[in-house]
């Protein structure tokens, strides 16, 4: 049996046995019971300059690559979202090529991708609410033209000229009303970006909720659905729960996503009090841990789709303590996690990431994801994944 080795955080090296795959298979049609996106992120180019402050160079094979495996499970592709590294790596000419060729790739595949829609490509920090309005417009339009669909990201300019919540009805009407097809709008929390402190103008989430609710209630034939990223599963359920009918509640909240995409279906996960009363009784997903848990996640919604809740808790519910140890604090730095395991499950030549971000986790931190994801089941390829992770150790001279 191939042991697998483990660094702690004192420098201890301990091992455990390597745990054989479960044979998840790939859907044979649409996953049916509940819609799910993959956040996706980007593979650089090896020998490539992608040292802090340099522009992205894409590993464009091994991208799109990505993306197409994630087709294969029967998921979606969320991109050019903060998985992707937005605000953190990605630039904007990368992120414009990113989304026409993610898109080309959703035609050719069959599958469905929705990207993210920001003010992000304009440099100066400080800009007037007419010009946000304008920067979302011009992204807005240009990921309508390439066919995929929109998903109106928290914005830093909008965060920082907003002087009431006021502000962000104007700027989310003007965009709203220019919108050719329904969007989904995404509320990032401060673990992922503490520059949106006090987004929909309120600090607390139960204001800023009513807010954006109110946003959605003017235009609702514009919004298909909302992305919440705030960790807290009970705001969620709150917003869910009063969201107009045809809204979807996508989670964006990695820590507690078993019990929010199971809801009244798998009553035996952990998950805040639901409204029997509501229509609502489960969140769909749009999640940058599906990324790392692509097979665990479709044979997840496999078992939903053949009504076996108990085989649905059993396949998910290991990873959740796996996607908060991807996502802990600072939980910005999760796109480390996600692509240390998208390299141990061979999706990439190597573990690198666009502005040198591959180096924001440490070794025991990472040697915690091997632990978990071994217990989980969500190495694709064990045998790659130890072959890989003992290198590395090696390397560092932790193990000879």
């Amino acid at each position: 049996m191939t042991e697998l080795s483990l660094l702690a955080a004192d420098g201890a090296v301990t091992s455990v046995p390597l745990v054989d795959t479960s044979s998840y298979t790939r859907p044979n049609g649409p996953l049916r019971s509940r819609v799910a996106y993959a956040a996706a992120h980007v593979v650089p180019r090896t020998y490539a300059d992608n040292t802090p402050g340099q522009p992205a160079d894409i590993d464009w094979d091994a991208t799109l690559a990505f993306r197409r495996n994630v087709y294969s499970w029967g998921l979606g592709v969320a991109d050019a979202m903060d998985t992707a590294q937005r605000n953190m790596g990605l630039d904007a000419a990368a992120t414009r090529e990113l989304i026409s060729r993610s898109a080309q790739v959703a035609r050719e595949e069959g599958g469905s991708v929705v990207v993210g829609v920001n003010t992000d490509h304009v440099d100066d920090e400080h800009i007037t609410l007419d010009q946000i309005t304008a920067a979302y417009l011009e992204q807005l339009h240009f990921t309508e033209e390439q066919g995929a669909g929109p998903v109106l990201m928290a914005s830093r300019h909008l965060a920082r000229a907003a002087a009431s919540a006021d502000d962000y009805r104007r700027v989310y009407r003007d965009v709203l009303s220019r919108a050719e097809a329904p969007v989904v709008l995404h509320w990032l929390g401060t673990a992922f970006d503490p520059q949106l402190q006090g987004y929909f103008g309120a600090a607390d989430w139960q204001t800023a909720s009513a807010v954006l609710l109110e946003i959605i209630g003017e235009h609702a034939d514009k919004v298909a659905g909302v992305k919440m990223s705030l960790l807290d599963a009970a705001s969620e359920v709150s917003v869910r729960e009063r969201l107009p009918e045809g809204v979807r509640m996508f989670t964006g909240d990695d820590f507690n996503y078993v019990g929010l995409i199971g809801g009244a279906d798998v009553p035996d996960a952990p998950q805040p009090e639901r409204d029997p009363a509501s229509p609502r009784q489960h969140s769909d997903a749009l999640l940058g841990a599906f990324a790392a848990l692509t097979p665990v996640a479709s044979a997840a919604i496999q078992a939903l789709d053949a009504g076996d809740p108990a085989r649905y808790l059993e396949v998910l519910g290991p990873t959740e303590e796996l996607s908060r140890q991807v996502f802990a604090a600072p939980t910005f730095y999760y796109k480390t996690g996600v692509a240390f395991l998208a390299w141990l499950n061979g999706h990439q030549p190597a573990f690198q990431m666009v502005g040198g971000l591959h180096s924001a986790r440490s070794l025991p931190h990472l040697s915690r994801i091997v632990e978990l994801a071994n217990a989980a089941k969500a190495f694709e390829r064990p045998e790659l994944a130890a072959e890989r992770w003992h290198g590395m150790l090696r390397l560092n001279g932790v193990i000879s």
